[in-house]
C-alpha cells in the first residue's frame, strides 16, 4: 500500500466546495471519479482542508492509499485527462505512510483579492471583489498587523459546536497592491497554523469597515479581543479567496516535478 500525495488547483466558481456532499459537484468528488477512471480503485481521497463554494485553489493538497504501480508523473497525466477543466492536478509524490493531508500540514497560507478601480476587470469577475470607493489601505495594514500572533479568534467565525476550539496563530497578516491584467489590485494575505470555518472572509469584511472608514483601528482590536462575531464585519464573497499554499515540516511532502 503506497501513501501518496497530490498538489491541486481548481476554480471554485462552479463548485460547491472542495468537500464531498451528498448533492452538487464537489472537488474532492470529481477528483475521486478521475482516480477510480485511472486506477480501477474506489477511495475516500483526504484534503488538506476545506473550501466553501466559490472559493478557489492554487495550492491544495489531498493525499491517498493506494495499491496502483503508476508513477508519479503518470498519475499526474492520467488524472488530469480524466479531469474537468476546472480542476488539475498540478503534481504528485510518494510519501510516507503516517502522513496525512490535514493533520501534517502546519501552516496554510490564504489571499484575497480586491479590486478598488471605478470600473473592475470583467476577466476577473470570478476571483475578485470589487469594492467602489476608495479605501484606507495604511489602516486596513494596520489593523491586520494586530491579528499577528497567537489569539481567540472565536469573533471571526460562525458559532458552530464542531468548532470548540478557536485559537489560532496568525504568522502573517499583510496587504500589498499588485498588477494583475494591466489593473492595480489589493492583496489581502495570510497564513495561519490553521483556520476556522469562514474566518478569512469574516477577516476581510471587518478589514473593509475600517478601510472604509466605519470602523477605527482601535476598535478592530476590540473586536478580536472581544470575541463576540456579531461585532465584527459580514463575511466576504467567497470568490475573491484562493487558497494559496499548505506547508508540511521540511522533507516530508518532495513534489516529483520540483525535485532536483
Amino acid at each position: 500500500m503506497r501513501n501518496i500525495a497530490l498538489l491541486l488547483a481548481y476554480d471554485g466558481t462552479d463548485f460547491i466546495g472542495s468537500q464531498w456532499q451528498n448533492q452538487g459537484r464537489s472537488v474532492q468528488g470529481a477528483l475521486e471519479e478521475a482516480w477510480e477512471a485511472l486506477t480501477q480503485e474506489q477511495k475516500r481521497i483526504t484534503l488538506s482542508g476545506r473550501t466553501d463554494a466559490g472559493v478557489h485553489a492554487y495550492g491544495q493538497v489531498a493525499s491517498i492509499r493506494s495499491t496502483t504501480r503508476h508513477p508519479p508523473l503518470t498519475i499526474v497525466r492520467g488524472l488530469n485527462a480524466r479531469l474537468p477543466e476546472d480542476l488539475r492536478v498540478q503534481d504528485a509524490c510518494e510519501v510516507t505512510p503516517d502522513f496525512h493531508a490535514r493533520h501534517s500540514a502546519i501552516r496554510r497560507d490564504y489571499r484575497y483579492l480586491i479590486d478598488a478601480n471605478m470600473v473592475p476587470l470583467p476577466a476577473l469577475r470570478h476571483m475578485v471583489l470589487h469594492v467602489e470607493g476608495r479605501l484606507d489601505l495604511a489602516h486596513m495594514a494596520e489593523a491586520l498587523q494586530i491579528l499577528e500572533g497567537t489569539h481567540d479568534f472565536a469573533a471571526f467565525t460562525v458559532q458552530s459546536p464542531d468548532q470548540k476550539r478557536t485559537v489560532r496563530t496568525m504568522h502573517c497578516a499583510k496587504l500589498t497592491e499588485i498588477e494583475l491584467l494591466g489593473g492595480r489590485l489589493i492583496a489581502l494575505d495570510v497564513a495561519a497554523n490553521a483556520f476556522l470555518q469562514h474566518m478569512v472572509r469574516v477577516i476581510v469584511g471587518t478589514v473593509l469597515l475600517v478601510g472604509r472608514g466605519r470602523m477605527t483601528v482601535s476598535a478592530f482590536q476590540q473586536v478580536l479581543e472581544g470575541g463576540e462575531r456579531k461585532a465584527a464585519g459580514p463575511t466576504a464573497a467567497a470568490h475573491g479567496l484562493t487558497l494559496m499554499a499548505v506547508h508540511y515540516p521540511p522533507g516530508l511532502v518532495r513534489w516529483e516535478s520540483r525535485q532536483a
